[in-house]
Protein backbone atom coordinates (compact mmCIF):
# COMPACT_ATOMS: atom_id res chain seq x y z
CA UNK A 1 0.00 0.00 0.00
CA UNK A 2 1.15 3.54 -0.76
CA UNK A 3 1.54 6.16 1.92
CA UNK A 4 -1.41 8.45 2.43
CA UNK A 5 -0.42 12.08 1.90
CA UNK A 6 -0.83 14.46 4.80
CA UNK A 7 -2.68 17.65 3.92
CA UNK A 8 -2.00 20.76 5.98
CA UNK A 9 -4.32 23.72 6.16
CA UNK A 10 -3.05 27.02 4.72
CA UNK A 11 -4.26 28.86 7.82
CA UNK A 12 -1.73 29.78 10.47
CA UNK A 13 -2.76 29.40 14.06
CA UNK A 14 -0.76 29.89 17.20
CA UNK A 15 -2.36 26.79 18.63
CA UNK A 16 -4.64 24.14 17.23
CA UNK A 17 -6.94 24.38 20.22
CA UNK A 18 -8.83 27.34 21.55
CA UNK A 19 -8.54 27.69 25.30
CA UNK A 20 -11.54 27.53 27.62
CA UNK A 21 -10.95 31.17 28.51
CA UNK A 22 -10.94 32.30 24.90
CA UNK A 23 -14.07 30.31 24.09
CA UNK A 24 -15.81 31.74 27.14
CA UNK A 25 -14.86 35.33 26.35
CA UNK A 26 -16.09 35.01 22.77
CA UNK A 27 -19.28 33.24 23.85
CA UNK A 28 -19.97 35.66 26.70
CA UNK A 29 -21.77 38.17 24.55
CA UNK A 30 -22.67 36.00 21.58
CA UNK A 31 -26.08 36.80 20.15
CA UNK A 32 -28.21 33.77 19.31
CA UNK A 33 -29.43 35.11 15.98
CA UNK A 34 -26.26 36.62 14.56
CA UNK A 35 -23.65 34.62 16.44
CA UNK A 36 -21.66 37.85 16.88
CA UNK A 37 -20.19 39.20 20.08
CA UNK A 38 -22.37 42.01 21.29
CA UNK A 39 -22.60 44.48 24.10
CA UNK A 40 -26.07 45.89 24.72
CA UNK A 41 -27.15 44.75 21.27
CA UNK A 42 -24.18 46.21 19.37
CA UNK A 43 -21.86 43.88 17.49
CA UNK A 44 -18.23 44.12 18.62
CA UNK A 45 -15.66 43.23 16.00
CA UNK A 46 -12.50 43.75 18.08
CA UNK A 47 -12.17 42.09 21.49
CA UNK A 48 -9.01 43.42 23.18
CA UNK A 49 -6.55 41.10 24.91
CA UNK A 50 -3.18 41.38 26.63
CA UNK A 51 -3.19 45.15 27.07
CA UNK A 52 -3.84 45.81 23.38
CA UNK A 53 -1.06 43.55 22.10
CA UNK A 54 -3.55 40.96 20.85
CA UNK A 55 -7.22 40.95 19.96
CA UNK A 56 -9.90 38.56 18.89
CA UNK A 57 -11.30 39.80 15.60
CA UNK A 58 -14.88 38.67 15.14
CA UNK A 59 -15.24 38.12 11.42
CA UNK A 60 -18.94 37.76 10.82
CA UNK A 61 -18.36 37.09 7.12
CA UNK A 62 -16.42 33.88 7.81
CA UNK A 63 -17.78 32.98 11.24
CA UNK A 64 -14.25 32.80 12.68
CA UNK A 65 -12.75 34.70 15.59
CA UNK A 66 -8.97 34.50 15.30
CA UNK A 67 -6.65 35.69 18.07
CA UNK A 68 -4.23 38.03 16.32
CA UNK A 69 -1.35 40.30 17.33
CA UNK A 70 -2.50 43.85 16.70
CA UNK A 71 0.84 44.74 15.07
CA UNK A 72 0.71 41.84 12.59
CA UNK A 73 -0.08 41.81 8.89
CA UNK A 74 -2.72 39.14 9.59
CA UNK A 75 -4.59 41.61 11.84
CA UNK A 76 -4.53 44.26 9.08
CA UNK A 77 -5.79 41.73 6.52
CA UNK A 78 -8.60 40.55 8.81
CA UNK A 79 -9.74 44.15 9.33
CA UNK A 80 -9.41 44.83 5.60
CA UNK A 81 -11.71 41.87 4.89
CA UNK A 82 -14.33 43.21 7.27
CA UNK A 83 -14.02 46.75 5.88
CA UNK A 84 -14.52 45.41 2.35
CA UNK A 85 -17.78 43.86 3.60
CA UNK A 86 -18.92 47.31 4.78
CA UNK A 87 -17.89 47.24 8.45
CA UNK A 88 -14.91 49.63 8.30
CA UNK A 89 -16.62 52.67 9.87
CA UNK A 90 -17.87 50.59 12.82
CA UNK A 91 -14.43 49.06 13.40
CA UNK A 92 -12.79 52.49 13.24
CA UNK A 93 -15.27 53.79 15.82
CA UNK A 94 -14.56 50.78 18.07
CA UNK A 95 -10.81 51.40 17.87
CA UNK A 96 -11.29 55.11 18.64
CA UNK A 97 -13.26 54.16 21.76
CA UNK A 98 -10.57 51.66 22.80
CA UNK A 99 -7.89 54.34 22.28
CA UNK A 100 -9.78 56.79 24.52
CA UNK A 101 -10.67 54.24 27.22
CA UNK A 102 -7.22 52.61 27.38
CA UNK A 103 -4.69 55.21 26.18
CA UNK A 104 -1.66 53.19 27.31
CA UNK A 105 -2.62 50.08 25.35
CA UNK A 106 -1.52 51.32 21.92
CA UNK A 107 -4.92 51.38 20.23
CA UNK A 108 -4.13 54.80 18.73
CA UNK A 109 -1.05 53.27 17.07
CA UNK A 110 -3.12 50.32 15.88
CA UNK A 111 -5.71 52.66 14.38
CA UNK A 112 -2.95 54.72 12.72
CA UNK A 113 -1.44 51.55 11.17
CA UNK A 114 -4.83 50.50 9.80
CA UNK A 115 -5.50 53.96 8.34
CA UNK A 116 -2.03 54.10 6.74
CA UNK A 117 -2.55 50.62 5.28
CA UNK A 118 -5.94 51.77 3.97
CA UNK A 119 -7.50 48.77 5.68
CA UNK A 120 -10.56 50.64 6.93
CA UNK A 121 -11.75 52.06 3.61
Amino acid sequence: MGATPIVFSQESHVSGKQSKTSRASVRAGAGAASGAVSVLGEVKYVIPLNGGKNAYVRNITTGRTPNLRTNSDAFVEEIRTLAAAGHGAKIKAELEVLASEAPGHGWDDTLKRLVEAEALS
